[in-house]
């Protein structure tokens, strides 16, 4: 992947606050049966595909460097996002990963 579309997400990362809305082992509102395995927020005054703010997933390392993003469908939304994975292992990346595909979703890693 371009090196440019990389410096472009850190770029945004740099120059926006990241609200975490959903601390790691917090609920869905909506949807209570659902438990974030991560922090999970999302960059303030930024504008995803589904017009709200780019979604963010915070990782167990300390440094919070864009590792990769998670490209997601979901089928009972008919929508489709990208959203930004910083302080990940591996295992973090599988976990959010695999968040996204139970269900009527499916996900798929895109790393740096």
């Amino acid at each position: 992947m371009s090196d440019a579309f990389w410096k472009k997400l850190d770029h945004l990362l740099a120059t926006s606050r990241f609200i975490v809305d959903r601390p790691k082992d917090s609920t869905h509102p909506n949807h209570s049966s659902v438990t974030y395995p991560l922090d999970y927020g999302y960059l303030e005054n930024t504008t995803g595909g589904d017009g709200q703010p780019i979604d963010v997933w915070s990782g167990s390392l300390s440094s919070a460097g864009l590792e990769a993003v998670v490209c997601t469908v979901d089928l009972l939304k008919r929508d489709l996002e990208v959203k930004l994975l910083i302080g990940c292992t591996d295992e973090d990346k599988q976990v959010i990963c695999d968040f996204h595909t139970a269900r009527n979703s499916a996900a798929v890693l895109v790393e740096r």
